[in-house]
């Protein structure tokens, strides 16, 4: 009855996890790894036929022999389809079992050794038909009591009559673990497969009468719930017409009025009621009546035409301006500005401000006092760390615990629909897989659209158009541009020396007194000592560690007084280091002497401005340029072209022509673990090389900051004043920069622009006449 004929063979596998395919069996699959699908691409050119072998644990990505079935299906590969999503599906056709014998060398892909044992039915016609009437009259019991078989399967089984196929064909469409049906594909006899498929039939078919069953319970049940809510509602009828007004008829009722008197717009109102009415039907004990509560509590709580008066006075604003911020002139004048329109024309969209500058300057603080000064209520939001734009939008009532997003919650927290609304450090946010918050932004900040802001929770449009956006940031650059294009940039670059005292003297000293428990009596720091703490233990562009700095004075007076080692404190020069500690850093930066091969240039950081000692040093060699300090690639692009342009010129500059083939060059920016970057460093770092060159040293008190091209021009740089304030800072009295920055003189303090000396510069030439004091005219 058997005869058997094993062939063997070696043929690329197919690993499947949760997927079996008989023989006969034709389907779709999706491939992702990268071994199966070079396996493909090997079956492809080939024979187009594969072995597919399912997994016993589905969770191993790389598969070994142990971690597959050993028995599996040979398959033909009928079309092969690369996906846009980098998955490739393939169609196959199941063939004849296989049993894989061993795994072959091979790192592309998997590469087994298989047999398959050619077979005819072993099982005589008579009693393969009497099997095959058994398991197809269980088959259609089964189909009676599950829905997951369609009669047109039913049909299509019994049309077949090789008993082999036919088993195959049922258990393919049986929903099995794939174990069970591993154990049928490893049947290779017909006989003992169709046995055990009637087998595995009479356990299914009794499962689904145990779930019948349990079915018909749980129908009872929800029907009892029914009843119980039709008595219900007769209830509250019966508690309506007597009277009643507790429990949720009142609690309706009561939010209705309170919807009719908010003055909502129209379709915000017919909203509320609407959803209201759904709530009146919802029972109690439902999830869903909690949900549409807390959406009409969100629509009450909010202002929809709440407004507070502004006052227009501009001698006020001023007065309160200058009362909390010394300085900051081109802010305080925006916002009055800002309120001379609104008194003139009595209607002016917010408009929106940037505050941009490094921390510690009073970006936050002055959003708040231009609050104050028109007497609007304050809101603030953190946007550092943000990348989810539901919480800008808000989340969508389907999702488990939604709300409306940051915009609406702070109008809630105003009450008003005119605040003062502060979005701080607007340039941190970032962007994922979750969405980008940054465009979310964009029409709440765009006067054109956001009056008719859309939040996915309320599914409403709100007015932002009343509100005044302040916004904060540390770097410009990191906020995206159409996001930059909706504001007005202010920017705040630091504090003077005398500002720094000044704020210490009235804002800052005051405050930490107060919140020390001491009074003016208590403690009094002299001049000479404020000044000390300012140049020896800060360097900052705002007053964030100048106040750090008072407060630890305040503590150590408070622990003398407390001790009572002294009744009244008064911080002199002396006191402060005593108090402190040695002072953290050296004031003036600049060169005590003037040196070869060393200049001084000037660099913006996000803490404002700062000095850059730039050295060369030559060595004997073969003229290799070498480059540290942790240099950006752009200030790595400006050494070299310094280093061209430099042995260009050397015959002008009556230095050896032939230096590059004689000298290896260091350049080295000191502090090397701090990154660098920029090309503003390029007449620097050519001076200093010049300098080494020529063994002519550059003037000491001379800082500069240019780019320089190959021609030698100097080209225009940012950051001006805040490269200048550092110059003043470290001590050095002239400063060479392009001439095309002259514009930006105007934004230099005066106290600055008095005591340091501006060179402004067109070529490289200049910068030598006033760095090295003259042309260079011969070696020396």
């Amino acid at each position: 009855m058997t005869s058997r004929q094993t062939e063997r063979r070696s043929i690329p596998l197919l690993p499947l996890r949760g997927v079996l395919v008989f023989p006969g069996m034709v389907l779709h699959l999706d491939v992702g790894r990268a071994k199966s699908v070079r396996a493909l691409e090997q079956v492809m050119v080939e024979d187009q036929e594969i072995i597919l072998a399912s997994q016993v644990d589905l969770s191993v990505d790389e598969p070994a022999k142990e971690d597959l079935y050993e028995v599996g299906t040979l398959a033909y590969v009928k079309q092969m389809v690369k996906m846009p999503n980098g998955t490739t599906r393939i169609l196959v056709e199941g063939l004849k079992r296989a049993t894989i014998e061993q795994f072959n060398e091979n790192d592309e892909y998997y590469d087994v050794s298989i047999t398959i044992p050619e077979q005819s039915s072993d099982v005589d016609d008579e009693k393969a038909t009497a099997l095959m009437r058994t398991v197809l009259k269980q088959f259609e019991n089964y189909t009676k009591l599950s829905t997951k078989v369609s009669k047109d399967t039913l049909k299509s089984v019994q049309d077949v009559d090789d008993p082999g196929y036919f088993a195959d064909l049922v258990a393919s469409h049986l929903p099995l673990q794939i174990k069970r049906k591993q154990s049928l594909l490893e049947a290779f006899s017909v006989e003992a497969r169709l046995e055990k498929l009637l087998e595995i039939l009479e356990n299914e078919r009794e499962v689904l009468g145990l779930e019948k069953k349990i079915g018909q319970r749980v129908k009872k049940s929800m029907e009892k719930t029914q009843k119980e809510y039709y008595l219900r509602e007769q209830m509250k009828a019966i508690q309506k017409e007597l009277g009643d007004k507790d429990g949720k008829g009142g609690e309706v009722e009561e939010l209705r009025s309170k919807i009719e008197s908010l003055n909502m717009p129209e379709n915000v109102e017919e909203k509320a009621l609407k959803e209201l009415a759904r709530y009146e039907r919802v029972p109690a004990s439902s999830a869903e009546s909690s949900v549409i509560r807390n959406y009409i509590d969100w629509l009450t709580s909010i202002p929809w035409s709440e407004k507070t008066e502004d006052r227009l006075d501009l001698s006020h604003a001023e007065k309160v301006l200058n009362e909390d911020h010394f300085g900051l002139e081109k802010v305080k004048e925006r916002v009055l500005e800002h309120l001379a329109v609104q008194q003139l024309t009595n209607s002016l969209r917010g408009p929106i401000l940037c505050l941009s500058g490094p921390p510690g300057v009073g970006k936050t603080s002055l959003a708040k006092s231009v609050a104050r000064s028109i007497e609007r209520e304050f809101v603030r939001i953190s946007l550092g760390g943000v990348r989810d734009e539901a919480e800008i939008r808000g989340h969508r009532r389907t999702y488990v615990g939604a709300m409306p997003g940051k915009m609406i919650q702070g109008m809630k927290k105003a009450g008003v629909m005119n605040p003062v609304f502060l979005l701080d450090e607007i340039d941190k946010m970032a962007s994922d897989f979750r969405g980008d918050p940054s465009s979310a932004m964009l029409e709440v900040l765009d006067p054109e659209q956001n009056n008719q802001f859309g939040d996915h929770y309320l599914e409403e449009t709100y007015d932002l158009s009343n509100v005044m956006f302040i916004t904060t940031a540390n770097q410009i650059a990191k906020i995206p541009a159409p996001l930059r294009d909706r504001m007005e940039m202010i920017h705040i670059a630091g504090y003077t020396e005398l500002e720094k005292q000044a704020i210490a003297t009235d804002h800052l000293l005051p405050k930490q007194i107060e919140a020390h428990g001491l009074t003016k009596q208590d403690i009094q720091i002299r001049e000479a000592a404020l000044l000390k703490v300012i140049r020896y233990y800060t360097r900052e562009a705002g007053v964030r560690n100048l106040e750090r700095q008072i407060a630890t004075l305040c503590r150590k007076a408070a622990k003398m007084i407390v001790a009572k080692e002294k009744k009244r404190v008064i911080v002199t020069e002396g006191l402060v280091t005593e108090l402190l500690g040695k002072p953290k850093y050296r004031y003036g930066k600049a060169e005590e002497e003037d040196q070869v091969g060393t200049a001084t240039g000037l660099a913006y950081t996000t803490a404002g401005g700062d000095t850059l000692a730039i050295e060369v040093s030559l060595a004997n060699g073969k003229g290799g340029l070498t480059l540290t300090g942790k240099l950006g690639d752009v200030m790595k692009e400006s050494a070299r072209a310094a280093f061209s342009y430099i042995r260009s010129k050397a015959e002008e500059f009556g230095i050896d022509e032939r230096f590059h083939e004689k000298y290896d060059v260091h350049i080295h920016v000191p502090e090397g673990a701090t990154p660098k970057d920029g090309p503003s460093a390029g007449i620097t770092m050519a001076t200093a090389l010049l300098s080494a060159l020529s063994n002519r040293p550059v003037l000491k008190e001379v800082g500069m900051t240019g780019e320089m091209t190959l021609r030698g021009r100097v080209l225009p740089i940012g950051g001006l004043k805040e490269k200048s304030m550092s110059a003043h800072r470290a001590g050095l009295t002239k400063i060479i920069f392009p001439k095309d920055n002259e514009k930006d003189l105007d934004d230099v303090p005066e106290s600055i622009r008095e005591t340091v000396e501006f060179v402004p510069v067109t070529h490289f030439d200049e910068v030598i006449a006033h760095a090295l004091g003259g042309v260079i005219d011969e070696r020396e």
